[in-house]
């Protein structure tokens, strides 16, 4: 996968990325702000270019929803991960990440802020997210299942942008690993949300009767966890 990082006026960074396989010109604005334009492996770059600025008042309406977030020295990944940028003075071919059960280390001689480091940072950061929530989330859900004597099938870990989590119809709950960045009171609204699903698969009455009836502060919470999107939401 080639990819090339472009600045256009009036739009802003723009990452091209040409994909084996991909037949058309996509175009897409990620919850942290990133322009992307997905591209056949055998189109120029010039052809992503022209695109993107010809969707620019899409774009510039994209960005507004989702204003970029800048990780910086510093900030809090999840619950556990401490973000450190380590800067050098001698060129490195590449951005390097490291992750601790406690720390994600971010060595480059580049800016914090530049588009590359931030990229990297944020993939570091994502796979710190999905490390905590297999480590936390995951047997919190076993737990309240076990506490208010509910079954499911299997759960799975996933980057899911448009919602916290889902249940299917075999009573496989699949969890956002964003989800993690939430207040427990929050998670815990979630979590119970999903495994009310595995009894009532819709939003009706009796869906929220029961989810009431496990968490009284239910329909509260919903109205709160608005407030938070599935993204990278650092502290």
């Amino acid at each position: 996968m080639a990819q090339r990082v472009v600045l256009i006026p009036g739009i802003g960074e723009v990452t091209l990325v040409k994909r084996r396989g991909s037949s058309h010109l996509r175009l897409s604005v990620t919850a942290n702000g990133q322009v992307r334009v997905g591209m056949p492996s055998w189109t120029p770059y010039v052809a992503g270019i022209a695109f993107a600025k010809s969707r620019q008042d899409w774009i510039t309406a994209q960005l507004n929803k989702h204003p970029q977030i800048v990780l910086s020295e510093g900030n809090l990944i999840g619950k556990a991960h401490r973000l450190h940028f380590n800067g050098v003075k001698q060129p490195l071919p590449k951005v390097k990440t490291k992750m601790s059960p406690t720390s994600i280390e971010i060595t480059t001689h580049l800016a914090y802020d530049s588009a590359m480091v931030q990229e990297k940072a944020q993939a570091a950061s994502e796979r710190a997210l999905k490390t905590e929530t297999v480590n936390l989330l995951v047997p919190r859900l076993a737990s309240l299942a076990t506490q208010h004597n509910l079954t499911y099938k299997d759960v799975k870990v996933r980057k899911l942008t448009s919602r916290w989590g889902s249940c299917s119809s075999d009573k496989t709950i699949t969890l956002s690993y964003y989800l993690i960045q939430l207040p427990w009171p929050l998670i815990d609204y979630v979590l119970l949300h999903e495994l009310t699903h595995t009894v009532h698969l819709h939003h009706g009455a009796d869906f929220w009767n029961e989810l009431e009836r496990l968490l009284p502060s239910a329909k509260k919470i919903s109205k709160e966890i608005k407030h938070h999107k599935p993204r990278i939401e650092p502290a």
